[in-house]
């Protein structure tokens, strides 16, 4: 090999050494950007606070609405009137075999009794919606709720399953931060100078805060993950139906007497083929793609009004308001804080407008108010609460 042949190859090597070196040291600082953008997420701040009380608050509202729609007929629907579907010999859920969830299931025969502590899941539901020492009632509230819904298995859909699954992972988060009584109590606390104990159940924290915002934030990305599976798993299931493929899947349903709430309206729907296709077509493409829109915020904003819509449409035609107001509920931890304080601003201006023009008093603009935990960075985009 000649001196010139020698020196190109040396000069290859080093270069393509040169080069893996300088992939590597790329490599490994994206990768220590990422660790490090992922730890001060996770444990820097609290994020989606407001979207997480708006999801309490409404799914507090779903439970109360539950209970109150079906006070009239409670005993046939879970009660001693339900023994004709046998499950207060032999469940079909597991729950009431668990001694935690079977106290409903126990006094479903009395009727005084059951009444009583329907009476009390109630109580406890306007208790969530209110945020009261929520690190007391919401474990209780979970409890009752699952041994209350599982008390009929054939009145059940996946609402249900939503609903449990997220108010056991809400358990882990501080879904009372903000709009709830706790919080209120927590901004007075800081005045506080009694005893510790005092304090503590007063609401001073007591906890590690890396530890808290940890939580917090790995329920937001558990929720997200598990609502992700739930369209995306769904959006392929239809896809796989001959009514979803041709276009007519939202027909068939919504002419059947259960789910036709609104005759007049369902036939003012379906009049047109076409209008039927758009409508189940794009109920599928919006699930499919509803993971990948959260990225971005022009698409998140779309596929909320979109999804938002489709369960508005379940709740008015096909007569399952509870269902997708639990969806609802969940979905909301996926707009921005800074949206819902917008809102909250607006409301709160207008009524003070309102209350003014009505006192004959001049108005009163109130000036923003911003908490350093209310800013979130500019990689939230991209998190559940962004």
């Amino acid at each position: 090999m000649s001196s010139r042949a020698r020196t190109l190859a040396r000069t290859s090597t080093r270069a393509a050494g040169a080069l893996l070196a300088d992939l590597y040291g790329a490599v490994s600082s994206l990768v220590n950007r990422t660790l490090a953008w992922t730890e001060n997420w996770l444990v820097g701040a609290k994020h989606a606070r407001y979207g997480l009380a708006v999801t309490r608050i409404l799914l507090g509202l779903t439970a109360l609405g539950l209970l109150i729609s079906n006070w009239r007929t409670r005993y046939y629907a879970f009660g001693s009137g339900s023994v004709w579907n046998g499950e207060a010999a032999q469940p079909l859920s597991d729950f009431p075999q668990i001694p935690l969830f079977s106290i409903f299931h126990r006094v479903a025969l009395n009727d005084w009794s059951f009444t009583i502590l329907y009476l009390a899941l109630a109580w406890l539901a306007i208790l969530v919606i209110l945020g009261w020492r929520m690190k007391i009632v919401l474990p209780i509230f979970f409890v009752a709720w699952t041994s209350f819904i599982e008390m009929n298995d054939t009145l059940g859909d996946q609402g249900d399953n939503m609903f449990r699954i997220t108010v056991l992972a809400l358990l882990f988060a501080d879904t009372a931060g903000r709009w709830s009584l706790d919080a209120r109590r927590r901004a007075d606390v800081e005045k506080e100078t009694g005893p510790w104990l005092r304090r503590v159940w007063n609401g001073e924290p007591w906890v590690p805060a890396w530890l808290t915002n940890l939580s917090h934030n790995l329920v937001l990305v558990a929720v997200t993950a598990h609502v992700c599976f739930v369209y995306a798993s769904g959006a392929l299931f239809k896809a796989g139906g001959a009514p979803w493929q041709h276009g007519y899947a939202i027909y068939n349903p919504l002419q059947t007497v259960r789910f036709g709430s609104w005759p007049e309206l369902t036939d003012v729907l379906t009049a047109w083929a076409p209008v039927v296709t758009i409508i189940s077509w794009s109920s599928i493409i919006l699930q499919m793609c509803f993971p990948m829109m959260l990225l971005w915020r022009p698409t998140r904003v779309i596929g909320l009004f979109g999804i938002t819509s489709f369960h508005v449409g379940i709740a008015v035609l096909m007569g399952l308001p509870w269902f997708s107001l639990a969806m609802i509920a969940i979905d909301a931890i996926f707009i921005r804080d800074v949206t819902w304080r917008y809102i909250s601003d607006r409301i709160g201006g207008a009524w003070r407008n309102a209350r003014a023009d009505v006192e004959g008093s001049p108005r009163k603009r109130r000036p923003d108010r911003e908490r350093p935990s209310d800013r979130a960075p500019a990689a939230e985009h991209i998190s559940a609460s962004g």
